[in-house]
């Protein structure tokens, strides 16, 4: 079996109550054999000859309560082969927890903070978890974007010594799916780049593009003059075919709807409270003016 040589970070963050993984490894598709999180039990990172076992193990364990530290122990203690095993969790309550078996391949290691914890096998030494520690604990950014910042802080660092292939970034909130019909905040994943933190980050972007809240500074009243320039960007898409006056009428609000839908956008589109993302409009210009 291809030992999962990889680093990776799993965090809680009490302040949005969500739960997160990110990992980065010299192995294809590693965040769908590494990552496990559900809201209101836990997040688990499994690697180095990863026991997928841990992971819905792990979450079922912390969803009845146990400990992260308890979960850990049940969890090697059952596994004949834990001495090849590296796991990192956090619980319901933010609490971590890790363990690296004596045969992980050097180096290997951990460290456990307060509401997450790091650990790597095959790394270039204990700089890597030490920095993905430090940059998330120092970091203000937004919870998924520090999960980002700790894989690239232990890329810097030297990272895998093997060098980089896959990434991922997995984080769980109640009721922060699509629509609200599941708690997948973000679940994103690199398979095959040469560079895939770089890669990740970008696509993060692009999620909270099409995904994220507006921000209340960037919310344009929908004046004449911003419905006029819609108008004539529907024109342009084909969504619409008469005269831009500036007037929101049914067959305008229409056609923006279309538009902007068709673009995935409608999460920043909102004509009922008479406003519309600044990004929606850039976005639109760029591609249509």
């Amino acid at each position: 079996m291809p030992v999962l040589s990889t680093f990776s970070i799993v965090a809680y963050d009490p302040e949005s109550r969500s739960w997160g993984v990110a990992v980065q490894s010299k192995f294809l598709a590693a965040g769908a054999v590494v990552s496990y999180a559900e809201a209101n039990a836990g997040a688990v990172a499994t690697q180095s000859y990863a026991n997928l076992r841990y992971g819905p193990l792990g979450l079922h364990m912390m969803r009845l309560g146990m400990s992260a530290q308890e979960t850990v122990e049940a969890l090697v203690a059952g596994d004949p082969e834990r001495d090849l095993r590296q796991v990192g969790l956090v619980d319901r309550q933010g609490r971590a927890a890790a363990f690296t078996g004596q045969k992980c391949y050097e180096w290997a290691g951990h460290v456990v903070g307060e509401g997450f914890c790091c650990q790597g096998n095959i790394l270039a030494g204990p700089d890597v978890v030490q920095a993905m520690a430090e940059a998330f604990q120092g970091s203000r950014s937004p919870f998924p974007l520090r999960l980002i910042e700790a894989l690239e802080a232990g890329q810097a660092a030297g990272g895998d010594r093997r060098g980089q292939q896959a990434a991922g970034l997995l984080v769980v909130r109640e009721g922060a799916g699509y629509g609200g019909f599941n708690d997948v905040a973000v679940d994103l994943r690199v398979d095959d780049d040469p560079a895939p933190i770089r890669r990740l980050r970008a696509l993060y972007e692009l999620h909270q593009l099409y995904f994220g809240e507006p921000a209340p500074e960037d919310l344009l009243p929908l004046t004449e003059a911003v419905v006029r320039e819609l108008t004539h960007l529907a024109r342009r898409a084909g969504f619409y075919q008469g005269e831009a006056s500036g007037t929101m009428t049914p067959e305008v609000r229409a056609a923006l709807d279309a538009l902007i839908g068709t673009e995935n956008l409608e999460m920043r589109w909102k004509p009922d409270e008479g406003v519309v993302d600044r990004l929606v409009l850039e976005f639109l210009r760029e591609r249509y003016g």
